[in-house]
């Protein structure tokens, strides 16, 4: 097989293109074997599978959580909408305990459904794969569930480095 030929830009230009592509934000959840509860902002969510019902997302290799979603049996993956900037960047900067607060409730594996998520994901963690500086982990949906609102609910949405409310056409 034909290798692909070296880059033509710079890593700034890469950033940039990439950021014109409007994505939705979640925070990932588990729990650590020793109960611990762990969650990581992260926009890089998608569908994979209808039959069987697969996701995937991935986390950076130098992540401190790495060690525990790679280990871990089940994570669930959590829709943020507009109104939750809040917890997006609790879960993306707070050192310690980023739960601390933050209203929740187990799923059926006991991993933390984050309350007044627009969309959520329970997953089994199927799979993993090393690639680049980044895992992709691929979670076979064992139960998910939408807000009782959700049709009059805006996601969070994040494009160009800032986010937004994605209001309907």
């Amino acid at each position: 097989m034909k290798r692909a030929s070296p880059p033509n830009f710079d890593q700034a230009a890469f950033k940039q293109a990439l950021g014109q592509f409007a994505t939705g934000v979640t925070v990932i959840t588990t729990r650590s074997a020793s109960g611990q509860l762990i969650g990581i902002t992260a926009s890089s969510f998608n569908s994979v599978s209808l039959d069987p019902p697969l996701v995937l997302w991935s986390l950076a290799t130098r992540s401190a959580s790495m060690p525990v979603f790679r280990a871990n049996s089940h994570y669930v993956v959590n829709v943020l909408a507009a109104s939750q900037l809040d917890l997006c960047k609790r879960f993306a900067t707070v050192k310690g305990d980023r739960f601390e607060g933050v209203s929740h409730a187990a799923g059926n594996t006991g991993m933390p459904v984050l309350d007044g998520a627009l969309a959520w994901f329970e997953c089994h963690n199927r799979s993993r794969y090393d690639e680049g500086d980044h895992v992709i982990f691929v979670g076979e949906v064992e139960r998910c569930g939408v807000h009782e609102n959700a049709a009059d609910i805006l996601p969070l949405v994040f494009q160009s480095g800032k986010f937004h409310g994605l209001d309907p056409l």
